[in-house]
């Protein structure tokens, strides 16, 4: 009796680890740098980093804005009219506002923002 327990639990657990595994290679993820924030369209623009291909994504009230202040995580809603001033900012210094989209069929869960690393001098 103990046996036939011990292999059904380790058979639901294998399940239950394949569905979680499964789930997260399903979300596509997206590098590259912010080209357009469409504020009435809830949608932003990012170009590709490898191909520069322009990748329209649309963003909801469950999309995730994940950034780094003073060393610690922090995650909030998506503000586009912050983010359209912010990468207007970055244009008018020649900068680029690098992302890391995790998407699902065009509709963004969460964004990341990329710092660059400085060079080692």
């Amino acid at each position: 009796m103990q046996n036939r327990r011990g292999f059904l639990l380790t058979a639901v657990m294998g399940v239950v680890a394949m569905a979680l595994v499964v789930g997260t290679v399903i979300a596509d993820e997206l590098l590259g740098a912010l080209s357009k924030v469409d504020v009435e369209g809830k949608k932003i623009t990012v170009i590709e980093k490898d191909t520069d291909k322009e990748v329209v994504v649309k963003i909801t009230d469950d999309t995730v804005q994940v950034t780094k202040k003073k060393g610690e995580v922090v995650e909030g809603k998506v503000d586009l009219e912050k983010l359209a001033a912010g990468l207007k900012k970055a244009e008018d210094a020649g900068k680029k506002v690098n992302l890391k989209v995790t998407h699902e069929k065009g509709v963004a869960s969460k964004i990341e923002f990329q710092k660059k690393k400085k060079a080692a001098q």
